[in-house]
């Protein structure tokens, strides 16, 4: 179906490409994509029910965001690996429990990254590891309640929060 691909710049494990493509009305266009490696999003739940939750500055968007630990998966990583891995490094729990809840599209008109959706059960407080260099990250933990109040009000805006946290509850996980 690809007939040709261009990589017109890439920046860690991101790439911006552009390709030809076979519509399946049988039109032929080029489209810009940016390739993104996937990436896992956790809801970690305490014993006591409360969601543990990071406040992280965001440099493309120089503000705070409230938002559920995440991240990119390494090159040859497992998606449940780097679910575990992400917990620990930015919240310093690590979990016994991991259930996928499937995965969303964040960006379909340009972006071919997978979110991979995950609820953390049986937390055990271990240590926070080093963050990437560009991040800095406060932990939180907030009652369901508190977090759906943050999203109607509008303090938490981050989509693969909301999205998350919305399969878990629709999964009575929550």
């Amino acid at each position: 179906m690809n007939s040709k691909i261009k990589t017109l710049h890439s920046w860690k494990r991101i790439s911006l490409i552009e390709e030809e493509i076979d519509l399946p009305n049988g039109q032929k266009i080029t489209h810009t994509t940016i390739s993104h490696p996937g990436a896992a999003v956790i809801l970690p739940i305490a014993e006591n029910g409360d969601i543990i939750v990071i406040n992280q500055f965001r440099p493309s968007l120089k503000k705070w965001l409230l938002e559920l630990p995440a991240g990119t998966l390494e090159d040859g990583e497992a998606v449940e690996v780097c679910a575990n891995r992400e917990l620990e490094e930015e919240t310093g729990y690590s979990a016994k429990t991991m259930i996928s809840l499937g995965q969303v599209t964040p960006l379909a008109g340009f972006c071919d990254e997978l979110q991979h959706l995950y609820v953390a059960k049986d937390l055990t407080l271990t240590r926070r590891y080093a963050c990437d260099e560009d991040e800095v990250i406060e932990v939180i933990s907030l009652s369901v309640k508190q977090l759906e109040q943050k999203i109607i009000s509008g303090e938490i805006t981050d989509a693969k929060t909301i999205a998350c946290l919305s399969k878990a509850k629709l999964c009575g996980y929550i």
